[in-house]
């Protein structure tokens, strides 16, 4: 058939005739331009709609048609049964049943595709009319499938001669697709019940059915497949295990068919993983044996490197033993099932080959151990030392194993290992070292001191050392326990640091574990500073090496923050060993950063004399090199370099506090020199000096958002962390950033302003400087917001929380006649327009800090008189689906402010709003409107119904209330 003379027609211009919906089809498969395709499937989509679609449906059917064609019209008929049922008069529904099951059987030998949707259908059908008109569905759908004579009531010659083996597949698809379409079906919860409860009672004509056929030696291989996928659907009904379990037993038959193992292990994992199965604890029992005979064909499979059949059977002991964990226990009759049952997992644990590479087995048992364990620690303190003594060996050899399998390979072979390889196996081995750690708190310190004697034999047997593998096995069972629970207590730990200097660090992934396992007995070292010495020059040793450069510098930073106070012994060696990493550039930008905030720890906790001298000689070498670049024209590479440099220096000052080295030397017995002492705080004098040279590169690069951002990252983690210590800087700075910010405004400028408002606005002697800054940054930010402030969203959100900040730290500033409050209050109203939510909650912000002063500051109630209107319309419209439903609680919150402190006003602007016609939406009615107004005015303190209310306003708006969005 050709397809439509005008494809580009309107679907609505159309006329709805079995010519055109085939021509549609043809168009939508076969025409290879996009757009009528689109046509094509709108079109269509309203044809399905349609009334007439009960009657062409069965025409597409046609044997004459093709498969695409005969799927739609099957489609078209789930289409209508599913959602157009109300449609189809009741004399109707007897007719229609005996159709659809006509063309099941008709379609029986395929196409497939077509079949499975016409079960759908009928499936729908029998949803749609459960239990009441349809009493007994599948003994009559059964009963359809059944041999019938040539001649026989109902039935066509065509239909008599049908393959019986056919037939017999259609009805199991039948079946399967049954459960399925009412798990996939929207139902209300009274009628969903009613349904699973009628269906979970034709599970007993279906189950017999089913044994029947999967024990009969003339059931081909594909039957046996679908009546395994039919007990898998309906397992999901949770019918009764004690109904099935001798079904599921003889699935068992079937793993040792190779063309139905896979089909089978999903079946049995199905059947045995319903959390319902449990109160059937004697099928439980019988299945055991069934389960524990997977025994040898899993040690067979796992010889062979059969993954498949050993992952496949794992799944199986998996399943039972995890989602039947603490019912099995209680069986103290049966321990000794059980136990072997355990067994079997920890054989699946350390089965042979490396994950992932040669096995993809061991990893669905890890869970497991959690669960078990649960359990075990669940009983009361009589029964659990019962099961304690009988599964602490267990777990001991569960150690064991996991410490084997997170070895890693020869390193010729991890070399040949792809990147996604490499990926999974570490996460493989973070798995086993969660696993490890949760593992401790049964073993308890049994544990460390079983760890620390294989440790020590294998360093002193220079042999068993040889095998590095063993070796980071060990350490990372260490680290694993030490980097979550605290071993500060246990008295193999000094043992252990003392074993670790007797490591050779050659191997780079044995040097890697030896850094972690050093960085997580940090804490220890904080309180026994005195094994530091054999320590340190380890993590030194690793800090010149590229290759260990995110282990070493992380290790090297938890020692300086943890033992700062004791580093004094070493800071000289740490601090040359660290320059001359930086300088050779040996670490790359994100590990430059980690190290510098150590070094800042370091210094905080030198003598305060000293903190200046050394600071500069860590900084001297990338000030002058920053000097260099500042000379050079800006190119990409120089700007990449600056940058580099700025992000060190802020990395630094982020960590590099002498006030917190002073308060924990309070009570020292060595006189100290206290900040007070000191003329300027180290950090302010290292930023005077280089604030000219920040100068230059901000008057070449002041058009470039990346450079000043890092410029002003130096500085606000400088006031972040120095506090009060940074006032010295606070009036050249002020000066600087209104420069650059009048000549070219950047959001991190303004950000950097809300950090000195936040310390200094209550200070006497800088507020008039951070007063003159502000209106400086305020006047250039309106002229934007007057331009069209659209391109700029970062710049009104950090605008906003400037000034919310303002309100709240120092709302006196509002009272400047340099400040243009009227243009302040409708910049406002213009970020709660923005399509960024970061803008709009910055600008809701600002409105429910300025609110409440109002009363106060008549100057801004002179604002909200005169546009607290505008205001008010522009959060309705934003309620009413201008913006995304995910802001409705922060507009809310601007709403409960303007009824808290001006309701008298916000009643009247509501009236006013509101009776426009289709505002703030056409969906909402004029009473709606109306009792939302009511609703809102009658609350001024509670928050949370406030917010329903808007939420609920927001929802009839658009269109959603009642649709089932409502939930989300």
């Amino acid at each position: 058939m050709e397809p439509p003379a005008n494809p580009g027609v309107s679907p609505a211009e159309l006329e709805l005739t079995m010519e055109n919906v085939e021509a549609a089809l043809y168009q939508l498969y076969f025409d290879p331009d996009m757009e009528h395709k689109n046509v094509a499937q709108k079109w269509l989509t309203k044809a399905q709609a349609s009334a007439q679609a009960w009657q062409f449906c069965w025409a597409l059917l046609g044997p004459d048609k093709l498969p695409e064609v005969q799927f739609f019209g099957a489609s078209t008929l789930h289409t209508k049964i599913s959602r157009h049922w109300s449609d189809l008069p009741t004399d109707r529904h007897e007719s229609l049943k005996m159709q659809l099951l006509s063309h099941i059987l008709h379609f029986s030998s395929g196409p497939k595709l077509v079949l499975t949707r016409l079960c759908v259908a009928l499936a729908s059908m029998a949803l749609n009319l459960i239990p009441q008109a349809w009493s007994q569905p599948v003994a009559d759908m059964v009963r359809a499938f059944q041999p019938q004579k040539p001649d026989s009531e109902g039935g066509s010659g065509a239909e008599a001669t049908q393959d019986p083996h056919a037939h017999c597949l259609a009805l199991l698809e039948l079946l399967t697709v049954l459960p399925e379409e009412f798990q996939s079906s929207r139902l209300a919860h009274a009628r969903r019940c009613l349904l699973r409860e009628a269906l979970a009672g034709e599970w007993a004509v279906v189950c017999p059915m089913l044994r029947q056929l999967l024990q009969s030696q003339d059931s081909s291989i594909q039957v046996k497949e679908k009546v395994l996928r039919c007990l898998s659907s309906w397992v999901g009904l949770d019918v009764p295990l004690g109904e099935s379990h001798e079904l599921v037993q003889d699935c068992f038959t079937a793993l040792s068919n190779t063309e139905l193992f896979d089909t089978a292990v999903e079946t049995i994992v199905n059947a045995i993983s319903q959390p319902d199965s449990q109160r059937y604890i004697e099928a439980l029992v019988n299945l055991m044996p069934q389960v524990l005979g997977l025994h040898d064909q899993l040690k067979t499979a796992a010889q062979d490197g059969d993954m498949e059949t050993s992952h496949g059977i794992c799944r199986i002991a998996v399943a039972m033993g995890e989602t039947h964990s603490r019912v099995l226990l209680e069986q103290v009759e049966h321990w000794q099932e059980y136990l072997a049952l355990v067994n079997m997992i920890l054989f699946c644990t350390g089965i042979p080959g490396h994950y992932p590479v040669s096995e993809t087995t061991s990893s669905l048992t890890l869970t497991f151990w959690y669960t078990l364990q649960d359990d075990i620690l669940s009983f009361e303190e009589e029964k659990q030392a019962v099961y304690l003594h009988v599964y602490r060996p267990v777990y001991f050899q569960l150690v064991d194993v996991l410490l084997h399998k997170s070895h890693y390979p020869s390193q010729e072979e991890y070399a040949s290992w792809s990147s996604d390889d490499k990926e999974q196996f570490r996460i493989y081995r973070v798995d086993i070292s969660d696993t490890l750690m949760y593992v401790y708190e049964m073993l308890g310190a049994e544990l460390l001191s079983n760890l620390y004697d294989r440790l020590g034999q294998q360093l002193m047997d220079p042999q068993q050392s040889a095998v590095w593998q063993d070796t980071e096995a060990l350490l990372f069972g260490f680290q694993s326990i030490a980097e979550t629970i605290d071993v500060n207590y246990s008295d193999v730990i000094p043992g252990l640091i003392g074993l670790i200097p007797r490591i050779n660090i050659s191997n780079v992934m044995l040097a890697d574990t030896v850094m972690y396992t050093i960085g997580s007995l940090a804490d220890w070292l904080a309180d026994h500073p005195v094994m530091l010495v054999g320590i340190l020059p380890m993590v030194l040793q690793g800090l010149v090496k590229a290759e260990l450069s995110v282990s070493s510098v992380s290790t090297l930073k938890r020692i300086c923050r943890e033992c700062r106070h004791d580093l004094g012994p070493y800071a000289q060696d740490i601090l040359t060993v660290s320059q001359d990493v930086l300088v050779k550039e040996i670490h790359k930008s994100s590990q430059c950063m980690w190290l510098m905030q150590a070094l800042g720890f370091l210094l905080s906790a030198l003598p305060v004399e000293e903190v200046l001298g050394r600071l500069h000689s860590l900084i001297t070498p990338h000030v002058q090199q920053l000097d260099t670049l500042a000379q050079q024209e800006p190119d990409p590479t120089n700007k990449q370099s600056i940058i580099h440099i700025l992000g060190m220096l802020s990395s630094l000052f982020t960590t590099l506090d002498i006030n917190r080295q002073a308060d924990s030397s309070e009570g020292a017995s060595s006189p100290r020199l206290t900040p007070s002492q000191i003329t300027q705080n180290p950090v302010v004098v290292v930023l005077q000096q280089v604030f000219t040279l920040i100068q230059t590169i901000l008057s070449k690069w002041l058009d470039d958002s990346e450079v000043v951002e890092a410029v002003c990252g130096v500085f606000e983690k400088s006031v972040r962390t120095l506090l009060h210590d940074f006032g010295p800087m606070v009036a050249q700075l002020s000066e600087m950033l209104g420069q650059i910010y009048s000549a070219f405004p950047q959001a991190s400028a303004l950000d950097l302003a809300r950090q000195m408002v936040h310390i200094f606005a209550g200070e006497e002697h800088h507020i008039s400087i951070i007063k003159n800054l502000i209106e400086v940054l305020t006047s250039a930010t309106l002229t934007i917001f007057q331009q069209g402030p659209r391109d700029h969203p970062d710049i009104a959100e950090s605008f906003m929380h400037l000034h919310a900040q303002i309100l709240k730290r120092k709302p006196d500033m509002f009272l400047s006649d340099r400040l243009d409050v009227k243009g302040l209050f409708y910049s406002g109203i213009l970020s709660l327009k923005f399509p960024e939510t970061p803008t709009v909650k910055a600008a809701t912000l600002f409105f429910t800090e300025l609110l409440p002063r109002c009363k106060d500051m008549p100057l801004l109630g002179e604002v909200l008189h005169r546009d607290g209107k505008l205001l008010t319309e522009t959060v309705l419209q934003a309620v009413g689906g201008e913006s995304p439903r995910s802001l409705t609680d922060h507009f809310s919150e601007v709403l409960l402010s303007l009824n808290r402190h001006c309701p008298v006003l916000l009643s009247q602007w509501l009236k006013e709003t509101l009776q426009t016609p289709g505002f703030p939406s056409a969906q909402v009615s004029t009473e709606q409107k109306h009792t939302f107004s009511q609703q809102l005015l009658r609350e001024q303190t509670n928050k949370r119904r406030v917010k329903e209310i808007v939420k609920e306003f927001s929802l009839l708006c658009r269109g959603l209330q009642g649709s089932g969005y409502s939930d989300y």
